[in-house]
């Protein structure tokens, strides 16, 4: 799978002027209600990466907050949709529009109920599992062939009870393994936009050795 992803990374969209090699997008919702819950990792992994790459102040732009910056060479920008997590795609899929960001150089972070709080598991293409924010953005982009960085927050063991869980904030005994995991996300983005993911994956096991 990755083998594939990194022949796709040879067309790039162009570097220079107005243009981005890469869109990451954290998902989740605006507001401070919803700073902590579970449903809003993605813009905390976002945050991070911004903190530790020195990116440039969070801007509104496409419906969203942006943040532009560097990796690895590479111009970056990083989003995160305030059009609440069910119409994400809106922002993303203008933004790759008007940059011409291809789907292959889109990385999305998104939580998700199916990994043990603290596993990352990357994917490429595929269903969108229920998770409203994905499939907003199949939607409106047309296309699901983007990476998705998926980090586990657990199942409440219920699906009734799927979304007070999502929407409700991180427990306390949690929050340890939630830091180690985003800080290790950020350290480790420059494997995976070198279309590294089993790498990038590993190497986030090997720093959060969460079983």
């Amino acid at each position: 799978m990755f083998t594939k992803l990194r022949a796709a990374l040879g067309k790039k969209s162009p570097v220079g002027g107005a243009s981005f090699s890469w869109l990451i997008v954290g998902l989740g919702n605006p507001g401070r209600e919803y700073e902590g819950n579970r449903h809003n990792i993605g813009f905390m992994a976002a945050e991070r990466i911004a903190s530790d790459y020195n990116f440039g102040a969070w801007r509104n732009k496409f419906s969203a907050q942006i943040s532009e910056g560097s990796i690895n060479g590479d111009r970056t920008m990083l989003m995160k949709p305030q059009t609440y997590m069910n119409r994400s795609g809106q922002s993303v899929a203008e933004a790759a529009r008007f940059y011409k960001i291809p789907p292959a150089n889109i990385i999305v972070l998104h939580d998700e109920l199916d990994l043990p709080c603290g596993k990352v598991r990357v994917k490429i293409g595929g269903g969108a599992a229920g998770h409203n924010g994905l499939k907003s953005i199949d939607a409106d982009m047309g296309n699901q062939n983007y990476q998705r960085v998926r980090i586990g927050i657990g199942h409440p063991g219920d699906k009734s009870r799927v979304s007070g869980y999502v929407l409700s904030d991180f427990d306390s005994s949690e929050h340890h393994t939630v830091d180690l995991v985003i800080a290790a996300i950020s350290r480790q983005i420059e494997v995976l936009l070198a279309g590294h993911g089993d790498d990038f994956m590993t190497r986030i096991s090997n720093e959060t050795k969460v079983n």
